[in-house]
């Protein structure tokens, strides 16, 4: 085995020696995938969500849809406005643009299948390294939060919050996974728009029934622009 010597710095008289700046914190990076009950091919990404959903500054979040329910089963999970998101994701012709199951899109840009671990570990790594608005929350008297969000000028996004349900064990009936038990993590439960980030300083108001939803145990602000365009930012809240 090699070693190197290591490197000392000493500080003279009339030498100044500066530090490193610190690293930037890595940007959370959003990962939504796409996945279905009735999706024989699912199940192990659905596996690797509930993995990334354990790494630091990865927001994990599932979006079953509802195309597959003619196979014989329909998906006790499923949402139409999730099949519309990832249409609308598709329309803008991204790498791995597509409406298909498992597809997993990285801050609602790229996707790759959602099982292939190594091409999604490249998108989340790059999404890591560009710099995002900042979000910061506090909690109000009344279960409410106070949102702080910064950033560049001259940009439009919607501010929206995600209830999430973390932990949904499904025990499928029929069709391609009939007879299998299938874990799925931080599943839309519902989501709604709560207020319009023009860039800049912005502080804004979430009244305590966003965070009331039933069914739902977790909580997820996202920043997005129109019509199923880039993440900016995203954050559990």
């Amino acid at each position: 085995m090699r070693f190197t010597k290591p490197l000392v710095l000493l500080a003279f008289a009339g030498v100044s020696v500066s530090a490193q700046p610190a690293p930037r914190p890595a940007t959370p990076v959003a990962v939504e995938l796409f996945t279905s009950q009735g999706c024989s091919s699912c199940p192990p990404a659905d596996a690797l969500l509930e993995a990334l959903a354990r790494q630091p500054n990865v927001i994990a979040i599932t979006r079953p849809v509802t195309y597959w329910d003619r196979l014989g089963w329909k998906d006790t999970l499923a949402r139409e406005d999730n099949t519309q998101l990832q249409r609308a994701y598709a329309s803008k012709g991204h790498g791995g643009a597509g409406v298909y199951t498992p597809q997993a899109v990285v801050q609602g840009v790229d996707a790759a299948v959602g099982s292939d671990r190594a091409a999604l570990a490249r998108l989340i790594s790059a999404e890591k390294a560009r710099p995002g608005p900042g979000i910061a929350a506090s909690v109000a008297a009344d279960g409410g939060r106070s949102v702080q969000i910064s950033g560049a000028a001259g940009v439009v996004a919607a501010i929206s919050i995600l209830a999430l349900k973390g932990d949904v064990m499904v025990r499928i009936g029929n069709g391609e996974n009939g007879g299998r038990s299938v874990r799925y993590t931080n599943v839309v439960v519902s989501e709604s728009v709560v207020g319009q980030w023009r860039g800049g300083a912005q502080t804004i108001a979430v009244p305590a029934s966003a965070f009331k939803v039933s069914g739902a145990d977790r909580y997820a602000i996202i920043i997005q622009q129109p019509g199923g365009g880039r993440i900016l930012a995203a954050r559990y809240i």
